[in-house]
């Protein structure tokens, strides 16, 4: 194999050229030939040679003619949606989602199990359910594994991606102590084992598709706070205004100490930011007041029905339950102050099942509250609003982990690093016919 100065070999320079081109005519197509070599910096003999390959692997097809300036009308090529799948899976507080998604991410199949009783994140169960839902999407859909980029998931914690065995993540808040969940994912046989398992932090999922395909387009520095039972956020800098460079940083803002000696936080220790404004504290400090109650063990909805029942009773003009939405939206606007300093980011986004149930009541206060509490230089530059992917996000950002590595590989599918060498993608398609 010829290997040039910068050590890059042939191969090297074909999977690059490759992913430009899907990654172009994926965010901003459909696209003409003659429109991929500026839009991409390649010749126009290379977007040729690249575009045939494509063809022929059954990643590109056409998707009309338009006229062009006194020449022959020009061919549009599109990203073909059914040449690939993508499967995304979030690790709730309530419950495990599975989806099934084509290349474009529209959504095939879903599947989701209730986790029993509320707030049970045992290991075993957990990767039971994630086994199932992937059989059950699959099965939905009728389609196989052989066209299956990958598996995503989105997990609660710390996710240390180079552990030996495959990735390990470290939940204290859901008593998760380096639990090797790659690992057990794979034994569970569900998939083949050149279909790779992806996982990262759910707020980091939440982040990229936001980032890629919702509210955060076009902003190249960016928060994304993750709303839930509890809170985190993914900070995304340097980001690509097409997305498909984008890469965040997950941050346990949830687990940053806003009142010291404060409430015991689900981490164990004492006034995390999350013991203040996560949906668990809301419903625990309405209790504390006289007001409703946090959620029995009755069953995995009723958080979320209790949290909608205390913003019903703020709405109708309860006291109890609008103080302690005022003072959640208080601590939120003091939490996000502190990403502002830190970081001073563009955009700052509010999403998961909390963040979009409450965010029409208390945004306009955490607005305040936020440029209260914040520099007036980087507050005065930030926009402080919801996600707009609505309460699937952490699931759709979980599939584009696969999707990443699909632009990364030039559009092949690789097998994981322990796994026996595979066939590439093309030979995939080919035997598939």
């Amino acid at each position: 194999m010829t290997t040039g100065r910068s050590g890059r070999t042939v191969r090297d320079l074909r999977r690059g050229n490759r992913g430009a081109v899907l990654q172009k005519l994926y965010f901003g197509g459909p696209m003409s030939r003659q429109e991929l070599g500026p839009a991409t910096g390649l010749s126009s003999g290379s977007v040729s040679n690249v575009v045939g390959e494509l063809i022929a692997d059954g990643l590109l097809e056409e998707a009309g003619v338009v006229d062009s300036d006194g020449g022959r009308p020009r061919t549009l090529l599109r990203v073909s949606p059914g040449s690939a799948h993508l499967i995304g899976v979030d690790v709730g507080e309530t419950r495990v989602r599975v989806e099934l998604f084509d290349l474009t991410l529209t959504e095939l199949a879903r599947a989701e199990t209730p986790l029993l009783p509320r707030g049970c994140y045992d290991v075993g169960p957990i990767v039971d359910h994630i086994r199932s839902g992937i059989g059950a999407v699959l099965a939905q859909a009728g389609v196989g594994t052989d066209r299956l980029l990958g598996v995503g998931v989105g997990v609660p914690g710390i996710v240390d991606r180079e552990a030996p065995g495959g990735a390990v993540v470290h939940g204290q808040t859901i008593g998760w102590d380096a639990v090797p969940l790659e690992a057990l994912l794979r034994a569970t046989g569900a998939l083949p084992q050149e279909v790779p398992y992806l996982i990262d932090n759910g707020a980091r999922t939440l982040g990229q598709a936001e980032m890629w395909f919702g509210a955060g387009r076009g902003a190249r520095d960016a928060v994304v706070v993750l709303f839930g039972s509890g809170v985190g956020a993914s900070l995304i800098t340097d980001g690509s205004p097409e997305g498909g460079s984008t890469e965040g940083t997950p941050l346990e803002w949830g687990h940053l100490t806003v009142s010291v000696r404060g409430r015991l936080c689900r981490c164990g220790a004492r006034g995390c930011l999350e013991a203040y404004t996560g949906a668990e504290s809301l419903l625990a400090r309405w209790a504390e007041r006289g007001g409703g109650g946090p959620a029995d063990a009755a069953g995995p909805a009723d958080e979320e029905e209790a949290l909608a029942a205390l913003l019903a009773s703020a709405l109708a003009g309860d006291p109890v339950a609008r103080d302690v939405l005022d003072e959640t939206a208080e601590y939120l606007g003091a939490g996000l102050s502190d990403l502002i300093n830190l970081f001073r980011p563009e955009r700052i986004l509010i999403g998961g099942w909390a963040g979009l149930l409450l965010g029409p009541y208390v945004l306009p206060a955490v607005r305040e509250h936020a440029r209260r509490h914040a520099l007036r230089h980087p507050a005065a530059r930030v926009s402080i609003d919801l996600g707009s992917l609505g309460p699937n996000a952490v699931t759709v950002g979980a599939a584009t982990l696969p999707l990443s590595a699909f632009f990364t590989t030039g559009g092949r599918r690789t097998a994981p690093p322990a796994a026996p060498e595979q066939p590439g993608w093309r030979t995939a398609l080919t035997r598939r016919g």
